[in-house]
């Protein structure tokens, strides 16, 4: 919403809701009433440019790769490496199938970065 004030002349001031030119004199934000001068408004182009990245910051939604890994503290368990024998794992878990079955567990070795799934 913030954004929406910030880009002025087709949103409302008090809320950022885009306004609807209801006669040719004025228009009106739908949600809050607020009424503003149409001469502001007609004739006058609005562009954004809204990036994937910006989609997935505004609603929290991070990617499953290795960049979002490494990004955050993932949980470690007392789990032996199939591959090297390191005695602890990081983890991750998806729920890959339907929602009757269960979770599948992403473990990586940080001794060795083997990869391996259970579940």
């Amino acid at each position: 919403m913030k954004k929406s004030r910030e880009s002025g002349f087709l949103f409302c001031g008090l809320c950022g809701t885009m306004l609807i030119l209801k006669t040719t004199k004025c228009a009106e934000c739908p949600l809050c009433k607020t009424t503003r001068n149409a001469k502001d408004i007609i004739d006058k182009n609005i562009a954004y440019t809204v990036s994937a990245e910006d989609i997935r910051r505004e609603l929290g939604i991070s990617l499953f790769g290795e960049k979002a890994q490494e990004d955050a503290e993932l949980p470690k368990i007392k789990k032996a490496c199939e591959k090297c024998q390191h005695p602890e794992l990081v983890y991750t878990t998806r729920q890959t199938r339907s929602a009757d079955e269960g979770q599948t567990t992403y473990y990586t070795c940080p001794n060795c970065s083997h990869r391996f799934t259970e579940g």
